[in-house]
């Protein structure tokens, strides 16, 4: 059974002016389990109202309650049990160290922190079982039993929404390769992003580090965590990616490919992703999406314009599940990757703590 928390629980946001940071805020106004206590940011940002130091770039309305915050520099003496971090990679790292480290539950959208080998690298959905890792966490680090503070990361969006559709694959008839292509938005670049000169008209066949991401990230996501010997032990898949920066705002589409341990036909694999279900529903967290994979028989389907609000942005969406000659099954994937590929992975991991009782 859920534990459902008594009084809403203070929370922080580092980086909140930059995109995924605007997109915390959004998800986070009026949310039924979190009060957004404190912004934090830059120390260009520090001491500005919200609205002020903020390029507001989402296609809601800045929430009414954050416009007069004052933004606060991103340093451990906040009012709030739970911080959420949309800092830039470059800083992530000892800022969530330090938050950690004077009691905050730190949830990173950062890749700063996700390949450490005692830090969750968490989809509720995928591996919950992956918060024992904190108990490794505080003793690696020297903490007391009763600390307070810990790290959880979300994985890069690209992998988010592969990994979730691979779940139900690797669990019905397991996994052993992987070929995925990704064509991902404008929007996982952040504010300003791509030049238009660049990606008008066509297509950019390099992400930075993306490819690195997409095939390491999934294979500790998938890995069995050993409580007795403090190890995980990454999945025995291997993963090969290439991945395109196209002209969409929104909106992450994969082409996939998997070769699978035991034999299974399209359909076999359709009924396993309709079928699936996971703990953040059971549990009725918030915003974990009812089902959390939508899968389609239309032909030209998934598109990131039709589908990307799918389950809010939180559910991913499954198409043209056929026979791959070469590895066996294909389908194409789409998520939301500033929905399930950053913020509201992120708040859905909080909300699994809190639901299991990690975050009193």
């Amino acid at each position: 059974m859920a534990m459902v928390p008594s009084s809403r629980i203070k929370v922080a946001v580092l980086g909140a002016t930059g995109m995924v940071g605007q997109r915390f805020v959004e998800l986070l106004s009026d949310h039924p389990w979190f009060e957004m206590t404190v912004l934090a940011a830059s120390e260009r940002s520090a001491g500005r109202r919200y609205e002020d130091a903020c390029h507001w770039g989402t296609s809601m309305r800045m929430p009414d309650e954050a416009r007069d915050m004052v933004v606060k520099p991103c340093v451990p003496d906040l009012p709030a049990r739970v911080v959420f971090s949309a800092l830039p990679t470059s800083v992530a790292g000892p800022v969530e160290e330090a938050f950690a480290e004077e009691g905050y539950a730190v949830f990173s959208n950062a890749s700063a922190h996700r390949m450490d080998s005692d830090v969750p690298l968490l989809i509720p959905e995928v591996n919950p079982s992956h918060l024992a890792m904190l108990r490794a966490q505080k003793m690696a680090r020297g903490w007391t039993e009763d600390h307070r503070g810990f790290i959880v990361t979300n994985p890069n969006c690209s992998t988010a929404i592969l990994t979730l559709a691979l779940k139900p694959i690797h669990e019905s008839f397991g996994l052993k390769k992987v070929l995925v292509t990704t064509m991902q938005a404008l929007s996982g670049a952040g504010y300003p992003g791509v030049s238009g000169l660049d990606v008008l008209d066509n297509v950019i066949p390099y992400i930075g580090n993306e490819e690195d991401k997409l095939v390491a990230e999934p294979r500790k996501i998938l890995g069995e965590w050993n409580a007795e010997a403090g190890h995980l032990a990454p999945a025995d898949i291997v993963v090969s990616a290439a991945c395109n920066r196209v002209a969409t705002r929104d909106g992450h589409l994969e082409s996939v490919s998997v070769s699978l341990e035991h034999e299974a036909s399209p359909r076999d694999v359709m009924t396993a992703m309709q079928g699936f279900t996971a703990l953040p529903q059971r549990l009725g967290c918030p915003t974990a999406p009812v089902p959390p994979i939508l899968v389609t028989e239309k032909i030209d389907r998934p598109q990131p314009r039709l589908d990307r609000e799918a389950g809010g942005g939180m559910a991913v969406v499954v198409g043209r599940v056929r026979r791959c000659p070469v590895l066996g099954i294909k389908f194409m994937v789409l998520g939301h990757n500033t929905f399930r590929g950053a913020a509201a992975a992120s708040i859905l991991n909080a909300e699994l703590a809190v639901a299991q009782g990690v975050i009193g």
